[in-house]
């Protein structure tokens, strides 16, 4: 046997034992990071357990809000959910018309 064949179980021994090491240190920092999120779980759900319950709000209410706003502003408004709402053909029509291919 040369000294090779005689290292080679020492090294694998060590190598099993750096592996082992390192799995403990990735299960630690494993379970440090659960216990940290558990905790900070548990605090957001005290804070949210003691703050009163906020209503949402009711279609008059936001209606009232709105009723601040010029009509202007109101027009535009409306405009930008049109070009949002409008149909996907209707767009590309008016892309074709305008010129521009895809």
């Amino acid at each position: 046997m040369t000294n090779d064949e005689n290292s080679r179980p020492a090294a694998r021994s060590a190598a099993s034992q750096e592996t082992d090491g390192g799995k403990a240190e990735r299960d630690a920092a494993a379970k440090a990071t659960l216990d940290n999120m558990a905790r900070l779980r548990a605090l957001r759900l005290a804070r949210e357990a003691a703050e009163p319950q906020r209503a949402a709000p009711t279609k008059a209410k936001r209606a009232k809000a709105g009723a601040g706003k010029t009509t202007a502003s109101r027009n535009t408004a409306g405009k930008k959910a049109e070009a949002t709402a409008r149909a996907l053909s209707d767009w590309l029509a008016e892309q074709q018309k305008g010129g521009h291919r895809t």
